[in-house]
C-alpha cells in the first residue's frame, strides 16, 4: 500500500546514509570540499548543540523518546529550508527516522506521512564498516546491524531504488555517486 502513496514534491536531493560508523559524514565532508551543496546529519547537530550547552551525552540520551522526537522535529524544520531544485547531498534522509523510532520504542507509522512529503532523487546506503565510538555516536555493532537492516527495508518499502555502495575510499565513493 505504501508504494501507491504519491510524494508531494520531487527533489534533487541525494541521500547518503548507512549504519552508524559507515563513513557518511566523511563522505559528506568530502563532497562539501568538492563544491557540492550538502546538508549535515541532523542528529549529530542536535547532540553537538546540547553538549555545547554543557549537557553530557548520557543525560541527552536518557529520555530516548524525547530525544528522538526533538531530532525528528528538527529534521522536519530543516527539510523546509532546503531548495528542492538544488542538487544537495544529505547525510541521512527523513526515512532514517523510521528506524530511530523503532529503536526508541516508538511507532514508526506515526511519521510515515512525512516520509512522503519529499521524494529523493537517489538513495545511497554505505556498507557497514567496523563500528567505532566517538563523543556523539551511541550504540554498538548490534545496534548498527539492526539499523542497517531496517534502513534498507524502509527505503525499499517507500519505493526507492536503493544503491548499496561497497566499501571504497571516500574519493571513489564520491566519484561513484555524482
Amino acid at each position: 500500500m505504501l508504494l501507491t502513496t504519491p510524494f508531494r514534491v520531487e527533489t534533487n536531493w541525494h541521500v547518503v546514509t548507512g549504519a552508524p560508523s559507515s563513513g557518511k559524514t566523511t563522505l559528506i565532508n568530502l563532497l562539501t570540499d568538492q563544491g557540492f551543496h550538502t546538508f549535515p546529519e541532523v542528529a549529530r547537530q542536535y547532540f553537538e548543540a546540547e553538549i555545547a550547552k554543557g549537557r553530557m551525552i548520557n543525560e541527552i540520551r536518557e529520555d530516548r523518546v524525547a530525544c528522538t522526537r526533538q531530532i525528528y522535529d528538527l529534521w522536519l524544520q530543516f527539510n523546509e529550508d532546503l531548495q528542492v531544485s538544488e542538487i544537495t547531498f544529505l547525510d541521512r534522509g527523513l526515512p532514517d527516522c523510521l528506524a530511530f523510532f523503532r529503536i526508541a520504542g516508538m511507532n514508526p507509522n506515526d511519521i510515515l506521512p512525512d516520509c512522503f512529503q519529499h521524494r529523493y532523487a537517489s538513495v545511497f546506503i554505505l556498507y557497514r564498516l567496523p563500528y567505532e565510538q566517538d563523543g556523539v555516536r551511541g550504540g554498538d555493532d548490534v545496534y548498527a546491524a539492526y539499523f542497517d537492516l531496517w534502513m534498507e527495508r524502509d527505503y525499499h518499502a517507500l519505493g526507492y531504488n536503493v544503491v548499496r555502495v561497497p566499501v571504497l575510499t571516500p574519493e571513489d565513493i564520491s566519484a561513484l555517486i555524482h
